[in-house]
């Protein structure tokens, strides 16, 4: 009896473990399967990476920085020539006009 018991036990757990590769693989398959129909639909989204829009912000970041020094250096230019703000200036004629007789 133990021999065919021993043998028993033993066709069980060969196919209790073939039942574990098998759900492993099948596992494996769903998430591969899941994998491919996010990223697709994250495609279809057209969604930006991460990558990008952090690239995209140190630029604009850097644009705007840029922005403040070319602004402050303009006022600075404008304080030195008289010149009213840029708004006043482009109502004021160019070259002083004489009279018509």
């Amino acid at each position: 009896m133990t021999q065919t018991s021993g043998r028993l036990f033993d066709e069980m757990a060969r196919l209790m473990n073939d039942a574990a590769g098998v759900a492993q693989g099948v596992r494996r398959e769903a998430e591969t399967v899941m994998r491919t129909q996010v990223e697709r639909l994250l495609r279809d989204m057209d969604l930006v990476k991460r990558e990008e829009f952090d690239a995209v912000k140190d630029m604009a970041a850097a644009a705007r920085e840029e922005n403040e020094r070319l602004a402050a250096r303009l006022a600075v230019l404008e304080a030195k020539l008289g010149v009213a703000g840029a708004d006043e200036g482009a109502d004021a004629p160019s070259a002083p006009q004489t009279p018509e007789v």
